[in-house]
Order: C-alpha cells, then structure tokens, then sequence
C-alpha cells in the first residue's frame, strides 16, 4: 500500500510519527502553512516558519523515506491581525520555491472583510505562479463559508481543478462535488470525519477528486487516518485500486498540476545491522 497524505503539519509532530507514517506505507505528503496555536506578532515569525517548511522540514522527513512538500499563505485565522497583513507582500518570494505545491491554507475562519481580501489577493497570486489553491473552510458556520469560497473562486478566474476545498463533511460535499472542485476530507478525531463516515461518503460520491488527509497537527489527532480509512475502505469492499485512488493517485495529480511535485518514492535503503559481541541487532537498538 502506497500513500501520500495531503494535509499534515509535520512541524507540530514527533520523529516516531515518521517512523510510523513510514511503516504504514505514507511515502509523500503535504504540509500547508497554518494557526501556530497563539498569535504571531509580526513578519519575521512567518519568515522563520516558512523557511522551516521549504528547508528543515524537507530533510527532516527525507531521514524517514518521505517526499515533503508543502503549501505557503497567510491563514484566513491571522488575516484577521494587522500586525499579519504584510505576509501577504513576502508571499511572492516563497510561493517561486521548489517543493511548493499550492497557495494554502486560504479561505474564511470568520468570514470577515479583512478574511475576503487576503483570499482575494492570494488568489491573484496563485494565477500569477500557476499553482494549485488548498481552500479551509472554517469550522463554523462550514455551509456558509464553504458557498461563498466558492463563490470568491468563480470570480477570480481559478480554474475548479486547480482548487482543492478542505474540511468537507456531509453537510457540504454536494456544493464542492457540483462545482467540480477537487473534495478534501479531514479524519480527525471529535471535530471532523471519521473512518467510517469517510467510507459512507465514498460510497455516494465514489472516487474521482476525493482526497483524504489526516491534518494531524498539535491538537488530538492521529497523522495513521489516511492509513485507517484504507483499511476500512478494503473492509467495506473497495478494491485495492480504488484505495490507491484516494490516498496516492487524487493528491498526486492534484498537487502535480504545480509541476514541482516528485511522487517518486525515496530508494529503500538496505537492512543495515551491527555487531554487538557476535549478535547481529537492527542498526540503533540495544543488544
């Protein structure tokens, strides 16, 4: 089994959770610039982060045989601080960076004016790179929110395959599914999707521009989702084909459209071992 998570935020998550991303087949992911948990207080905070994203962040997961790419923006959440607004002037110089994939997060937490023009303006920039746009839709009032991203991305001359709207649940996958968009669907645990609800939206809507992430970050969640709704697609009959749709082939050609996507998996390396007193160990556990 071979996936590639599409919303993760790695930086807030351990090296064990590589380790295990890896045992489970997660070969690719994506991580969008996001809400650090608290305010930052000027530019220089999103400058640090972002070079942490295009640069730490890529060779961290590159130690545990995982292709990092990651989306750059300003948060709809930090649009709202005016201390923030300026990001949006440092965005062109990130958004030019190899291994960024799309303009993201974007879209509406409040759905406030301030909110509206940060979308509008980052919209223009991703015309302007051709890249991909990830769209988080807020987790209030998610109806609303959702109708009118997509009413901001019809206006602003977007093409809906480059435009992956997030968050989904059923309450707004027949508005995202009609408007050809791509469908992204986080499995986290209490606010989000489950498995299971995963599943029975699948069965309805099928496969075609479904993408399923995990947007394991600080809180309560679990970077394994996209492994445990393979195995509860395979346990409600999917084929193993339609399972590699959803977590490999979807975000692959989704985020690929920035041509600068490399969806090669890294080159298993050989079993090393060590000799401890004639017993032969796994390289890095004890004797």
């Amino acid at each position: 089994m071979r996936i590639f998570d599409p919303h993760i935020h790695m930086t807030s998550r351990t090296t064990d959770d590589y380790e295990n991303m890896h045992a489970v087949g997660v070969r690719g992911l994506v991580e969008p610039a996001f809400w650090l948990g608290q305010p930052r207080t000027g530019v220089g905070s999103f400058v640090d982060y972002f070079d942490g994203l295009i640069g730490w962040e890529r060779f961290r997961a590159r130690q545990f045989g995982i292709r990092h790419h990651c989306t750059i923006a300003l948060n709809p959440k930090e649009a709202n601080d005016p201390r923030c607004v300026e990001v949006l002037d440092v965005l062109p110089r990130y958004l030019a960076k190899d291994g960024v994939v799309a303009v993201g997060e974007v879209g509406y937490d409040s759905m406030t004016p301030e909110e509206d023009f940060a979308l509008q303006r980052q919209l223009e920039l991703a015309l302007e790179f051709e890249l991909p746009v990830l769209v988080h839709t807020p987790h209030r009032d998610k109806l609303a929110g959702t109708r009118r991203a997509l009413d901001v991305l019809a206006e602003s001359g977007v093409s809906p395959q480059y435009a992956l709207i997030d968050h989904l649940n059923e309450t707004t996958v027949d508005l995202v599914a009609d408007s050809g968009c791509w469908m992204g669907f986080s499995i986290y645990p209490d606010t989000k999707m489950d498995e299971h609800r995963m599943v029975r939206v699948l069965r309805e809507y099928g496969t075609e521009r479904v993408l399923v992430n995990s947007a394991a970050d600080w809180g309560r969640s679990d970077p394994l989702k996209t492994y445990r709704v393979a195995l509860a697609m395979l346990d409600a009959g999917f084929t193993e084909c339609d399972v590699d749709t959803v977590l490999w082939r979807n975000p692959v050609d989704f985020y690929g459209q920035s041509g600068r996507l490399n969806p090669e998996p890294f080159p298993e390396p050989p079993e090393e071992t060590t000799v401890f007193e004639g017993n032969s160990v796994l390289r890095g556990e004890r004797p």
